[in-house]
């Protein structure tokens, strides 16, 4: 039995995965950071996270190795970071990735001064290269003092490098900004495959939302196109988990047809979320399929008892990637009926060969279910009757293999996407299952994650919660809880994401450059202190602030809020029109402020069942206020006695009360 080392007793799944390692990990915390500065060693740094097959490839290749990891304990003072726990730390360092060599990744390792100033950050090796690194570093370290302690000032001062204007001037929105936010997005769009151009291929739901809304407020089909085609293809491809639903966190290929089979809770939260807009702005019934479909694995796969949900499902089981879910051609043969076997075989593409290695197959299909099953001389509902029982055998097949490894942490960050996700499934759908689903989450993270003085916990993990939360967490509940209140009208939602705000504004903010640091002010010291601005598989937690302080100004007619949105835009409106996706949420934003926007306002005994009903539709730029009570000022003398009035306003002007809701909608359109 191998001896473990003191990750052995992380909270981290991704570190205790290090424990049976000869390296002498430390966890980042004082006692490492004090024996680098006592014994004037160099901090080796390596950051990744449970579901990352390369961490995986490099813990078993190089970790592993009991003269690497001699030499790592020897001259290195060596510390494990699980990234999705410490943003803030990751952040840095790939920061320095960056600077040094263009680009990042994880497995990160970093290498840094006794004070935590990196000189030296690159991704995966394999072991001799990674030998051979080590010791050059360690040679220069020791030998030319001079040199890294200029390349580590030169870095770090590059990583503190502050990305906007302490002052400058506000500049104005228009709808041609807006315009030409679209021209930019548009182009990097794969009209072929979907998504967008060149692999590997990242979802970015952010984007397609973008999209959506532009075709909303705009008319403009080639947006609407773009985000069909792409939603489309996703569904259908090896992205997308054909027998247990769930989506992998990217394709390698630009296809979708080959993922990087790890499952993210954040990825497949935002898709219900996009899935369902689609939905609500098409009627296709075949997105609602994949919103009820990704909402099934997620409560199978990630839900814990408590209603908060896991991070994420590793890629690999018995240290091979995406063994748990591919099949050969035999196996298909052996578990299917022989009498739609053959049909099967070919709307999956499965082949002897495999449409992946080694006589592999993941399952995918590239033509409209309808459609193949009129090519074969089926009605839909009869292809469909065989799909359903094949993906019965299949499921019940593949359980019996060895299952992927799942990090059972809950992050306050993606389990408010995951509520947002099923508000957006409920809008949609009306299953009330979603809604007191979003509750139950929501409640779970009321009562274990934030702390009496009104600041939130990150982590939640084998019933306790740990480390101080970030901007992230904090902009995506307040949204989240947002989004809980105008389904249920219940105001203690709002309160708590008004407080969560407040919050925020005291220990976040930076008056002077109009933005928000990733860190509190109460957060342990780094060597810099970042911003988080730019939208990627997760929106920027700026970005998403904005959108919060946006929404909050208008329920509660507070205008510092709704002016401080603006300033926040204004300082990336340049970006946001030049570089598309990055920028996404703030584009979306920009909608809100260049076209108009409707406040509705529903009072009365069926005022929940009337939004409930308006809901159904695609509304991206209305905010609702609602309930029996003139508690909010929208709401304020509205009541009237025994009817539920719904008022549509545009710019603090509105039209004349009516009681149903197509009469509403109507307005609102």
């Amino acid at each position: 039995m191998k001896k473990l080392n003191r990750l052995a007793q992380a909270s981290s799944p991704y570190l205790r995965q290090h424990a049976d390692n000869p390296v002498d990990w430390h966890e980042w915390n004082e006692e490492a950071l004090n024996k680098a500065r006592e014994k004037n060693m160099p901090i080796l740094i390596s950051i990744g996270y449970a579901a990352c097959h390369w961490c995986h490839v490099m813990a078993h290749e190089a970790f592993s190795d009991e003269k690497i990891a001699a030499y790592m304990n020897d001259h290195f003072v060596c510390i494990k970071v699980d990234r999705e726990e410490r943003p803030d730390i990751d952040q840095i360092y790939m920061d320095a990735a960056q600077i040094i060599n263009g680009q990042g990744g994880w497995p990160l390792n970093a290498v840094a001064l006794p004070d935590g100033r990196p000189f030296y950050a690159a991704t995966y090796f394999p072991p001799h290269q990674w030998l051979d690194v080590l010791q050059q570093l360690q040679n220069v370290f020791v030998n030319d003092p001079d040199r890294v302690l200029k390349v580590a000032e030169s870095i770090t001062n590059g990583i503190n490098v502050l990305p906007f204007e302490s002052t400058g001037i506000e500049k104005n929105f228009s709808q041609q900004a807006y315009h030409n936010a679209f021209d930019q997005h548009i182009k990097k769009i794969d009209f072929e495959w979907g998504g967008y151009k060149k692999a590997p291929k990242f979802m970015l739901p952010t984007g397609l939302e973008f999209l959506l809304q532009y075709h909303y407020l705009t008319k403009n089909s080639q947006a609407l196109e773009a985000v069909l085609i792409s939603l489309n293809a996703m569904a259908r491809g090896g992205l997308n988990d054909q027998i247990g639903g769930g989506f992998a966190r990217y394709s390698t290929d630009e296809r979708w047809l080959v993922p990087h089979f790890e499952k993210m809770l954040y990825d497949n939260a935002q898709l219900i979320s996009l899935y369902a807009k689609a939905f609500q702005l098409t009627q296709n019934s075949f997105y609602k399929a994949v919103v009820e479909k990704t909402i099934a694995f997620a409560e199978r796969e990630l839900r814990d008892s408590n209603g908060g949900f896991y991070a994420s499902i590793d890629a690999d089981s018995e240290h091979e990637e995406g063994k748990f879910y591919v099949f050969t051609k035999q196996e298909i043969e052996s578990v299917l009926d022989e009498k739609n076997c053959e049909i099967l075989l070919k709307f999956y593409h499965i082949t002897e060969k495999g449409n992946w290695e080694e006589g592999k197959n993941i399952l995918h299909y590239t033509v409209d279910i309808s459609e193949f099953a009129k090519e074969n001389g089926l009605t839909t509902v009869e292809f469909e009757t065989i799909l359903q029982k094949a993906h019965q055998q299949l499921f019940a097949y593949r359980s019996g293999r060895i299952r992927p490894t799942t990090d059972d942490k809950i992050l306050c960050s993606w389990n408010a996407l995951m509520i947002s996700g099923y508000v957006n499934a409920f809008k949609a759908t009306g299953n009330p299952e979603y809604k007191e689903n979003a509750l139950q989450t929501s409640r779970f993270i009321s009562s274990e994650l934030i702390k009496a003085d009104g600041s939130l916990y990150r982590v939640f993990k084998d019933g306790k919660a740990t480390i101080d939360a970030f901007l992230d967490d904090y902009s995506l509940l307040a949204s989240a809880w947002i989004d809980l209140y105008e389904i249920t009208f219940d105001i203690q939602w709002l309160h708590l994401a008004k407080k969560l705000t407040e919050y925020v504004w005291l220990h976040f903010g930076n008056k002077e450059r109009d933005m928000f640091y990733y860190t509190s002010d109460t957060a342990e010291g780094l060597i810099a202190r970042k911003y988080e601005y730019t939208d990627n598989v997760i929106p920027a937690s700026n970005s998403v602030l904005a959108h919060t302080l946006y929404r909050l100004g208008v329920l509660f007619e507070k205008s510092t809020y709704i002016q401080t949105s603006e300033k926040m835009l204004s300082k990336v409106l340049d970006e946001t029109i030049e570089y598309g996706s990055y920028y996404a949420n703030w584009a979306q934003l920009l909608g809100k402020f260049v076209y108009p926007s409707s406040e509705i306002a529903i009072i009365g005994n069926d005022a929940v069942s009337r939004a409930n009903e308006l809901q159904k539709s695609y509304l991206p730029v209305s905010v609702f206020a609602g309930g029996e009570l003139e508690n909010l000022p929208l709401l304020q003398n509205r009541y009237i006695k025994d009817k539920t009035m719904i008022y549509v306003c545009v710019d603090k002007s509105c039209s004349l009360p009516v009681t149903d809701s197509d009469d509403a909608l109507a307005l609102i359109r």
